[in-house]
């Protein structure tokens, strides 16, 4: 199987599809099942598969079960159930995620064959459909991330943005309309093969236990090619509001996760009254709890998205004239899941043998990835906050460790011993 530089020619193929479908809006491409079948695709495929990591489907099948069985063998026997037109996906697996409020949230895991032929789909498609996208949508899309969504509102917010319509689609994963869905992918993929792959992934049905649930409604979360999916179907409300709603406000998309910025309560009520409209045309509904206006005029009210509080704070600029600006910092859902996992991380019974060497080098790359995420121009005391909470807990176990009674004793000592030995911070 041709491995090298199967990078390069996936670029050069997305971009090639990319431009293609830039040219003509109104363009149906035929042949993208071949490209999926390609051998560098596939590579490339089982690589972002990999590196995504991830537990097995229902057969039990690991990555390192494909590794140890060779991986070229494996990829050469997918294509050729592609090919030959033998491939059927299984059911994905259905696992319960615990949230931070107590809930569960229920996700699919397919099995990795299933993984690496809904990657290499992917990549065959996204480009066409990246063509038609918008840029109010910043979710799962190739060099778009969530920090780019949360400066746009900032600047959205600082430009008199004083009023927010914070939306929450309810169970949106599982409230799609297949059958929408499809005719979406059809206005742009008239590939038989491409979309009948994709219906046989909609109805392969959720296996609980013993039991296998076909559902008619909904895409599973936790799939490769969900994420995309979602963008081809929420592409509907970004069209409909750049077309009608620009006028009320400001719409940021991230996934199924929005916001639209207004300059005042009656262009906010405009905006919430259309995105009723357009979730109705989608058959999806708004949460009736966790969907509202939020005034930020007066500082009394903030929102979160993305894992960030975005509340408006006076300031007093040099002339004496006070101002108002947007503060953007960790929210306390977030907060509480970072603390949550400095504790699973450090404070733990199984860890006291471990020494502090090997607690900071499994920290600090955590620590990293929250600071460069976390981090903003008005992120320093929560920052702060962190930084004590994590000495705390460094500190209560070396108390378990040396069997001491008082827990947070020595903590200055415990400071400077970490600072030496190279424990990073989350405040700059």
């Amino acid at each position: 199987m041709k491995t090298n530089n199967s990078k390069e020619k996936v670029r050069q193929l997305q971009n090639k599809l990319y431009l293609t479908a830039k040219k003509c809006s109104q363009r149906r491409f035929h042949a993208l099942f071949d490209k999926a079948c390609r051998e560098d695709i596939l590579w490339e495929a089982w690589k972002r598969v990999k590196a995504n990591g991830g537990s097995s489907g229902i057969d039990g099948i690991h990555i390192g079960d494909i590794e140890m069985r060779g991986i070229e063998e494996y990829l050469l026997k997918v294509q050729k159930d592609l090919m030959q037109g033998n491939y059927k996906p299984s059911p994905v697996k259905r696992v319960m995620i615990p949230k931070p409020d107590g809930s569960q949230r229920p996700l699919g895991v397919p099995t990795i064959r299933d993984r690496i032929v809904q990657m290499a789909t992917k990549i065959a498609i996204e480009p066409v459909f990246e063509a038609d996208f918008k840029d109010c949508s910043y979710g799962f899309r190739p060099k778009r991330s969530a920090k780019q969504a949360l400066e746009v509102v900032r600047k959205a917010c600082n430009n008199k943005g004083y009023y927010v319509v914070d939306a929450d689609i309810e169970k949106f994963f599982d409230n799609v309309n297949q059958e929408k869905l499809m005719v979406l992918v059809e206005q742009r993929i008239s590939d038989r093969r491409i979309l009948k792959l994709i219906r046989q992934w909609l109805k392969a049905g959720i296996m609980y236990g013993n039991v296998l649930e076909i559902e008619e409604v909904g895409t599973s979360q936790g799939s490769v090619i969900s994420p995309l999916l979602a963008n081809i179907y929420l592409n509907t409300l970004d069209t409909l509001w750049e077309k009608y709603g620009v006028p009320h406000g400001k719409l940021v998309r991230y996934a199924d996760d929005s916001v639209i910025i207004c300059k005042n309560k009656k262009s906010a009520n405009h905006a919430l009254n259309l995105l009723r409209y357009i979730m109705m045309k989608l058959d999806l509904k708004l949460h009736p709890d966790k969907t509202k206006i939020v005034g930020l005029w007066d500082g009394k009210e903030g929102f979160d998205f993305l894992g960030m509080h975005n509340r408006r704070f006076s300031k007093i600029r040099k002339n004496g004239r006070p101002y108002g600006e947007l503060y953007q910092y960790p929210s306390k859902k977030a907060m509480k899941k970072i603390k949550s996992d400095v504790r699973e991380n450090i404070n733990q019974r199984f860890l006291l043998v471990k020494s502090e060497e090997d607690i900071i080098k499994l920290m600090n790359p955590k620590i990293r990835g929250w600071r460069n995420y976390y981090q903003t121009r008005n992120d320093g005391k929560w920052m702060r906050a962190l930084d004590w909470y994590i000495l705390c807990t460094f500190a209560r176990w070396c108390s378990k460790k040396h069997q001491r009674s008082r827990r947070l004793t020595r903590i200055t000592e415990t400071r400077r011993r970490l600072n030496q030995k190279g424990l990073l911070r989350m405040a700059a």
